[in-house]
């Protein structure tokens, strides 16, 4: 086992409340927020025009902020998703003692979970799970006791934790393949523009800051107009100045993690190693923005 501080520290923080912050905050600032779903985007003569249900918006700039799989990616005929992945992820929350200072990473075969508190006080678990281990077994509960559980820390979570959802929430296909930053114009930010791999497990703040900055690329272009292409062009060189490599270290860390030889010995040589460890983290969490 591997214990060490996180260089940039941290804080748990549910998706729902996040979402719900920004949504207030959009409401102080006059902001007009359309709750829909969007069918279509398409881009002529310098203007979008975006479809939802029953009407269309026309805008000059669009950012893609829709995660990490959407119809929208098939409508736009984005690479990545014809090309089937082999990883499901699982989600629930638990009610259960543990440290609101941990964050917690075990691996299990075929995959690995993560634990950490968030704001309601509940435990966030999150696992990814290789789809070809998982058909082996009819449900989710099944699947834990018979694979996840083989993880003694796992084990002792599972059997003092209650769940707090009727059921965990899953999804499959989930892509670690490169997308485009910039597609049909559409600037994209968060998991739309590249997922990081959850091991990493920023993937919040990496969205904030490709968030940062789109708005800052936009709020140039507005105050100093040149042309769309360069807008495009300056924001897909900052973001990838601000993620590539962080992205790569990712994968790196997952593969060795898939084997159970590497993975055994790098844990022993990072035992004697903490500062190399604190390198390898820091690779994938970037540095502090403030």
């Amino acid at each position: 086992m591997l214990r060490i501080d996180l260089p940039l520290g941290g804080f748990g923080i549910s998706r729902y409340a996040l979402d719900y912050m920004m949504y207030n905050k959009l409401i102080e600032n006059g902001v007009t927020v359309e709750r829909a779903s969007v069918l279509d985007i398409t881009y002529c003569d310098e203007m979008f025009e975006v479809a939802i249900t029953d009407k269309s918006y026309r805008t000059p700039h669009v950012i893609g902020a829709y995660g990490k799989r959407s119809t929208l990616d098939i409508t736009l005929s984005r690479k990545f998703i014809s090309t089937r992945s082999p990883w499901l992820g699982v989600k629930a929350h638990y009610e259960a003692d543990f440290p609101e200072d941990q964050v917690a990473l075990h691996n299990f075969k075929g995959g690995y979970c993560g634990l950490s508190k968030v704001e309601t006080d509940a435990v966030n678990v999150c696992y990814l799970a290789d789809v070809a281990s998982f058909k082996k077994y009819k449900d989710l509960d099944t699947y834990r006791v018979e694979v996840l559980e083989k993880n003694k820390e796992l084990k002792s979570f599972f059997a003092k934790a209650k769940p707090l959802f009727n059921k965990p929430l899953t999804i499959s296909q989930i892509s670690f393949q490169n997308k485009q930053t910039v597609e049909n114009h559409i600037l994209m930010i968060g998991d739309s523009a590249g997922l990081i791999h959850p091991l990493c497990g920023n993937g919040m703040a990496m969205a904030i800051h490709s968030a940062k900055i789109a708005s800052e690329c936009l709020l140039e272009f507005l105050s100093y107009p040149k042309s769309r292409a360069h807008l495009e062009q300056n924001y897909t060189k900052l973001w990838k100045a601000a993620f590539t490599t962080r992205m790569r270290n990712g994968a790196i860390i997952q593969r060795g993690l898939q084997s159970d030889t590497i993975t055994k010995v790098g844990v022993r040589f990072l035992q004697q190693s903490p500062r190399l460890l604190t390198k390898i983290i820091t690779s994938t969490h970037g540095k502090n923005l403030l």
